[in-house]
């Protein structure tokens, strides 16, 4: 009996450890990772205006349908 009750006890140990890990993913890691994937695809189909070029940044504007979504932002700028 003592087998089995160190058993379960491990086994609750694991599933609060999981428990808090996926916590700690699903509201500190995955934003942020979130917000890259956001940000990478609107500089990826943003129009960029290379005479605002600073400090390797670019002034740039998203569009969608032909019409300017947001305001603008800054993209890092490949040339």
């Amino acid at each position: 009996m003592k087998e089995a009750t160190g058993e379960l006890n491990m086994t609750i140990v694991i599933i609060v450890s999981i428990g808090i890990l996926s916590a700690f993913f699903f509201t500190v890691l995955w934003p942020m990772i979130e917000n890259s994937f956001i940000a990478n695809s609107k500089c990826r189909n943003a129009v960029c205006d290379a005479k605002s070029v600073s400090d390797g940044l670019a002034t740039c504007r998203y569009y969608k349908d032909g019409a300017q979504v947001g305001s603008t932002f800054k993209c890092v700028w490949k040339g």
